[in-house]
């Protein structure tokens, strides 16, 4: 008998005053995973320009996918640099349903 086997049969027998049913009720609960409105998601991009290795200049975080474009725009005037890489990033919570 394995370790797992061993502690769940002595678990059963704790729950059940020393005796093991073997039976356990699992309920479910729907969730939903939705965008947490209490943090703001972060836009970012980097340059990945290049022939021997990436630029690597980045945009750092910003609060809008408009602030990045406006980076990259810049980027590209100063440098014909025309590759860079995106990201995007958020805080998800899961939300019980009903």
């Amino acid at each position: 008998m394995t370790d797992a086997n061993v502690l769940l049969r002595q678990h059963q027998r704790d729950e059940h005053g020393g005796e093991s049913t073997g039976r356990r009720i699992f309920r479910y609960v729907p969730y939903t995973i939705v965008q947490d409105a209490s943090a703001q998601p972060e836009y970012e991009a980097s340059c990945v320009s290049g022939e021997e290795e990436d630029c690597g200049a980045g945009s750092g975080p910003c609060q809008a996918p408009g602030e990045v474009e406006e980076w990259q725009r810049r980027h590209t005037q100063e440098t014909r640099h025309l590759r860079y890489r995106r990201s995007f990033a958020d805080y998800a919570v899961l939300e019980r349903q009903g």
